[in-house]
């Protein structure tokens, strides 16, 4: 005996997976229990197969934020204050300020230089513009590293923002020069659309319920990616990077623990300190 269950329907769908599989069995109802069977030279075969076939059945599932776990306002303060703090440690470009000639991502030099894709998140035009992107950071990070984690939610945005950037340059005429972290924000707007859409359960609710938080990130989008002035290619690219890695996080099954949230969260600064390292002796 290697199963046992009291539904009848269970018991058939078992029953079939080991016939699909060619392994003898019996199935043998018992005082409301039913109890499948196999040969004791096939015990390990049909375990393989039953475990396989209830694996299939669960499908990719989402990494829920556990109901005791706080969002993590801190994380995304820190990430603005880190954002103020590197705008008044580079200046502005009408201040001559050489961070942004060996920082900013210009296309197609990016291509040739592909830290700059990194480097350009971290730098901006004027107080407006890195106050926009701090609050907008603040806001969307903790948000993103609830679902994924701290370290996990840090190395997604960034990474993300950085294959947007990336992407523009691939696009954008030669020449075209762009600063800003609203690239990463765009793309924490598209992840968290992506992990709502792709890993919502399927609970009984209407349809049209699934699609509530993605189509108000495409809205988000329409409405703030495309102001006037903004890099309205950049921030496209940098929603579709992060609905793909919203995509790809929904089809986890479990969360990262706290040391591989540390390392992702490390391997994040490193990231940026090695881009701006090369950035300044290339």
């Amino acid at each position: 005996m290697i199963r046992s269950t009291g539904s009848p329907r269970q018991a058939e769908d078992w029953a079939l997976v080991l016939a699909s599989a060619g392994i003898p069995h019996s199935l043998a109802p018992a005082g409301g229990v039913w109890t499948l069977s196999v040969p004791d030279e096939d015990a390990v075969r049909g375990r393989i197969a039953l475990q396989a076939f209830e694996a299939e059945q669960a499908g990719p599932v989402l990494i829920p934020p556990p109901a005791d776990r706080p969002i993590p306002w801190f994380l995304g303060v820190v990430a603005g204050a880190l954002l103020l703090a590197s705008f008044v440690w580079t200046g502005t470009p009408r201040t001559g300020s050489r961070w942004f000639e060996r920082g900013a991502a210009v296309s197609p030099l990016m291509l040739a230089e592909p830290w700059r894709a990194v480097t350009a998140l971290t730098l901006h035009l004027d107080v407006a513009h890195v106050a926009g992107n701090a609050v907008a950071t603040a806001v969307l990070l903790p948000a993103v590293a609830q679902r994924l984690g701290g370290g996990v939610g840090v190395f997604a945005v960034v990474v993300a923002g950085a294959v947007g950037n990336l992407l523009a340059a691939l696009i954008h005429a030669p020449g075209h020069a762009a600063v800003g972290a609203s690239t990463a924000t765009f793309a924490a707007v598209g992840m968290l659309g992506a992990l709502r859409w792709v890993g919502a359960p399927d609970d009984g609710r209407a349809p049209w319920k699934s699609w509530t938080v993605p189509a108000a990130s495409l809205l988000l989008l329409a409405l703030l990616g495309t102001a006037r002035g903004s890099d309205v290619l950049a921030h496209a690219t940098g929603f579709l990077a992060g609905a793909a890695a919203g995509a790809l996080a929904a089809a986890v099954r479990r969360p990262f623990g706290p040391v591989a949230q540390a390392a992702f969260g490390i391997l994040t600064a490193a990231i940026i300190a090695a881009s701006w390292l090369r950035a300044a002796w290339g």
